[in-house]
């Protein structure tokens, strides 16, 4: 091969891309060519879509089981479905008296739904499958781009199988659109590396704006990450990098501020009050409630809040590195995290010399690791250590970054050979067969041959790949798997095939033997049985997991993926706050996975009738699965009661309600109270009112008439004070009042971190004033005739 003049700098191993002018590329051009695929082979697209069918398949499979799932978003659906200043602002009722604690981006595209197919669980929860399939597909094109169709069908079957993943893909939470559009964001910024455009960053902009309106600050969290990596590693000058930022940062602001300043700027008098908030202020909520109060649990108007607690406390359970591999975390999402970490870390030291102008391949290679694995680091410290308020599914936004993680990793040491790469394998493959046995062996009743399988089918393909490594030592060359395996591409990373020894990082490539010698050709048939052991047993844990899962109906505040686990904690902490208690949990079907009858003596036969019950609910006309009993009917086995001590919650204050159904979870509502409610609710603004949202959402979705929701989520939102309420009531706008409203520790006697005790005042008021009615089972006062 002819040497470049010493005035020319030398350029990539790949082909470059030809130029009119017969120039060699610079540095973007050969990025650009070196981030452009290789043909694909034939099975490529098949599989492709053979994985987005099976992902559909899995997200919407029985979907309509899980009824409206958390009642309080479906409750703002079905307000927006009705009123366009609703939607706008994502209101809890359609006459607008406070919004959800959140931004209302998540709440529009099942509005749109709804508004085309009328009310019903599919056109609430439809579209969060649909983003489920979207993000695996955005997930799989985003790694296939440099790794490989191999490591991209990974990298989306490992998404899609993650049990956090189809718990939330299944669900009405904003967490759905939050992971979608960061997957889009980071494939956005991806392209960038490749070619230097600006159009890439403020695409990503965009969607952080987007995520913003989502969830807040969370969608923020792997900026940093984000904009350190194109700063060092974009491809255009340093000037230039520097001023894209400036264009993505005002992308952010534009497309995420418009709608804070219209709030900002509306009237407070002729708009909802913003829920969360203490003084009707979105940018409280965003900095306060949702915001940093997240990180050191000062959240006021919060339940379980008020900071972290000594030895690494906090509210909401431990804080601390293993936080996310605890019980109650670890099989939510853990399951490849070891793997993604091991992959991470071996594969920018084995990439850690590559340079853009000489080897751009390898270089954008080691710069999409940086992205991703500074994505993961980011959110998985964040997580670890936050004091505020942390439920499992939150962890849904570490899915796409392990995932892609364990699918480049995977796909750069399959293609790349070299003597270290099988060992790298062997000990991903391993720690991942290991893992999945602790994590398996917390539901020790549950599938208990599975763990045993999966260590067994891990320790002979780790075994395996050990034996491919020592193979090709004595061979003297590397065994390349990848390029049998039938995917198009050649071996070594894209480089083109050379005969004759070389080395790379020190490594031998190639030794100019024939393919056809024994040695070689076993070690590939070897690999590819080898490699298919791998990934079953990386993924055989998860996949049981996620169907059972699937399996499941889901619905209320809090809710978690797989079976009952041994040593979980339920809510907040395992008591309240942050107290853990032996035994199994689950907290799948109705919210939180309290104790079982009787109180702290909860056990794993509690639970199982707890799941069994609530798929008897499932089934039965009018009610929805998982959901509590009515207003004052008490904590039901299997974790309608909120966990802490003997009777719940609701037994730590002069509660109304048994446990935390009206917090956690909607009341069912009868025929007969359906009915008192409907009749002549025309005639009102608001057909009902009821002290908190959840309980507010169960009369409002049974009737399709606004409820309205006093003191927002937690009960402990100032919104009505006691005058505004008499004047709303004076002005014949509140037919009834709804009993047994909870309002935050204390049963309706005042929120909790709020300490205004608007709740409480009301619902005193009201009693003293009013007639009390009871009709199936619930108690309402008309609010039109006084006692």
């Amino acid at each position: 091969m002819t040497p470049h003049p010493p005035a020319t700098p030398a350029q990539p191993s790949y082909r470059p891309p030809s130029t009119s002018r017969g120039r060699a590329p610079g540095p973007v051009a050969a990025s650009r060519a070196a981030a452009e695929p290789a043909a694909d082979p034939r099975w490529a697209r098949p599989a492709l879509w053979a994985l987005l069918l099976v992902t559909a398949v899995l997200y919407l499979w029985s979907l309509s089981a899980s009824g409206y799932a958390n009642q309080f978003y479906s409750a703002a659906v079905q307000a927006g479905s009705e009123s366009w200043k609703a939607f706008f602002f994502g209101s809890s009722d359609a006459a607008n008296s406070i919004t959800v604690d959140k931004p209302p981006a998540a709440l529009w595209p099942m509005v749109l739904s709804v508004r085309l197919f009328g009310l019903s669980s599919w056109a609430i929860l439809v579209p969060e499958a649909l983003m489920g399939v979207a993000t695996v597909g955005v997930l799989h094109g985003a790694v296939r781009r440099r790794f490989g169709a191999g490591a991209g069908l990974l990298a989306g079957g490992a998404l899609a199988v993650t049990p956090v993943a189809a718990l939330m893909f299944r669900f009405n939470n904003p967490d759905a659109l939050l992971c979608l559009l960061m997957v889009c964001a980071v494939a956005a910024v991806l392209r960038a590396l490749d070619d230097g455009r600006t159009k890439w960053l403020v695409l990503a902009g965009v969607c952080f704006g987007l995520g913003f309106l989502t969830k807040t600050l969370q969608a923020w969290l792997i900026l940093p990450a984000l904009a350190v990596v194109y700063v060092c590693c974009g491809p255009v000058a340093l000037r230039r990098r520097l001023g894209q930022l400036l264009l993505a940062g005002l992308a952010i602001v534009v497309s995420g501020g418009w709608w804070v300043a219209a709030v900002e700027l509306w009237p407070a008098a002729s708009r909802p009050y913003i829920g969360g908030s203490q003084h009707n202020s979105f940018l409280e909520l965003t900095f306060g409630y949702n915001g940093f109060g997240r990180i050191t649990g000062n959240e006021t108007g919060s339940v379980g809040g008020g900071g972290g607690r000594p030895g690494g406390r906090g509210g909401w359970g431990e804080t601390g590195i293993t936080r996310l591999f605890s019980s109650d975390m670890g099989g939510q999402i853990s399951w490849l995290l070891p793997a993604a970490l091991i992959l991470l870390v071996a594969s920018v030291w084995v990439l850690r010399r590559a340079r853009r102008a000489t080897d751009a391949e390898r270089a954008g290679q080691r710069a999409e690791f940086l992205v991703w694995g500074g994505a993961l680091l980011m959110t998985f410290t964040t997580f670890s250590f936050m004091s505020g308020i942390f439920h499992q599914y939150y962890n849904i936004a570490l899915a796409p970054y392990i995932a892609a993680l364990v699918g480049m990793g995977a796909g750069l040491f399959w293609r790349r050979g070299g003597r270290r790469a099988p060992f790298v394998l062997a000990v991903a493959v391993a720690v991942t067969a290991g893992w999945s046995f602790v994590l398996l062996n917390r539901s020790p009743e549950w599938l208990p041959w599975l763990r045993w399988t999966v260590v067994a089918l891990g320790l002979l393909s780790a075994v395996g790949l050990v034996a491919l490594g020592l193979l090709s030592v004595r061979a003297g060359a590397p065994v390349r798997a990848g390029a049998s395996a039938g995917d198009g591409e050649q071996a070594g990373d894209g480089e083109q095939a050379r005969e004759g020894a070389g080395t790379r990082d020190g490594e031998p490539v190639g030794d100019g033997a024939s393919p056809g010698r024994s040695p070689l050709r076993t070690g590939r048939h070897l690999a590819v049985l080898v490699a298919g052991l791998g990934v079953v047993t990386a993924l055989a844990g998860p996949v049981a997991y996620t169907l059972d899962t699937v399996n499941t109906p889901k619905s209320g505040s809090i809710i978690t993926a797989g079976p009952a686990v041994r040593g979980g904690m339920g809510g907040p902490g395992g008591g309240f706050p942050g107290g853990r208690r032996a035994g199994m949990w689950r907290g799948a079907n109705g919210g939180t996975g309290g104790p079982g009858p009787g109180g702290p003596q909860g056990t794993r036969q509690a639970g199982r009738q707890g799941t069994q019950q609530s798929n008897n609910q499932a089934a039965s006309p009018g009610r929805f699965p998982g959901q509590g009993q009515a207003a004052g009917g008490g904590r039901r086995a299997g974790g309608q009661g909120f966990p802490g001590g003997p009777g719940g919650f609701g037994e730590r204050g002069a509660g109304r309600m048994g446990g935390m159904g009206g917090l956690l979870n909607g009341s069912k509502v009868s025929a007969k109270a359906k009915a008192l409610l409907e009749k002549d609710a025309g005639d009102y603004t608001w057909a009902a009112a009821a002290i908190g949202s959840q309980n507010a959402a169960s009369y409002q979705l049974a009737t399709e008439k606004p409820v309205m929701a006093i003191g927002g989520f937690n009960g402990s939102d100032p919104s009505p004070t006691l005058d505004q309420f008499k004047k709303d009531v004076a002005d014949g706008k509140i037919h009834y009042f709804v009993a047994g409203g909870h309002g935050g520790p204390g049963g309706g006697r005042g929120g909790p971190g709020g300490g205004r005790g608007g709740s409480s005042k009301i619902t005193s008021w009201v009693e003293k004033t009013f007639e009390k009615v009871t009709v199936g089972g619930a108690t309402f006062y008309d609010l039109t005739r006084k006692a």
